[in-house]
């Protein structure tokens, strides 16, 4: 069996670079932090592979110079008191994203906000749907980081849009169906 390691507090930083044949480089910070009156137990593989994930789509996303994202992770309570407060709606949920800019986001965006996923219930959904807690994690975070890049799911078409985004990225990362394929929204 493999052991668990608490991130209670903590921040992680990771970065990437991306040059295809340009002349200044593309880099991005990824931040993750947990925020939980509990601890959250996660493999320690997990938040590297959140990091690199939201590092490949925010140097593929930014045109030119630097960008940063936050990532917290948080339990139920925690989003759930984030979500009455931004949206109305007190109740837990799985994810939400503080987007920094309003639309249209700029393509050389210095930070692109923050990304904020409830172990408790990407646990859940992963049993339910029979996915590691990894996929699901990763699964959340992909759907976050589109809202933050402006893609929503508000009407048909903006919803289509965004699951065959979200399905693209995906699949990149071997994943197979996206949050938005899924609830069958599109």
């Amino acid at each position: 069996m493999r052991s668990t390691q608490f991130w209670l507090e903590s921040t992680i930083i990771g970065r990437a670079t991306k040059s295809q044949q340009r002349r200044s480089a593309v880099t991005a910070t990824v931040r993750l932090s947990t925020q939980s009156q509990t601890p959250i137990r996660l493999l320690p593989s997990i938040p590297r592979r959140l990091r690199r994930v939201a590092a490949t789509i925010c140097t593929d996303w930014v045109t030119e110079g630097h960008t940063e994202v936050s990532i917290v992770l948080t339990d139920d309570d925690g989003i759930r008191v984030l979500n009455a407060e931004w949206r109305g709606l007190d109740q837990a949920t799985d994810v939400l994203s503080f987007p920094q800019f309003d639309l249209p986001v700029p393509r050389n965006a210095p930070c692109l906000g923050d990304v904020v996923i409830s172990v408790e219930t990407a646990r859940r959904q992963a049993q339910e749907l029979g996915n590691s807690l990894t996929d699901e994690m990763v699964i959340l975070l992909v759907h976050g980081l589109l809202h933050l890049l402006g893609e929503d799911h508000e009407a048909p078409e903006d919803s289509r849009r965004m699951a065959d985004c979200e399905g693209r990225w995906l699949k990149r990362f071997r994943i197979d169906s996206g949050l938005i394929q899924r609830t069958g929204v599109t």
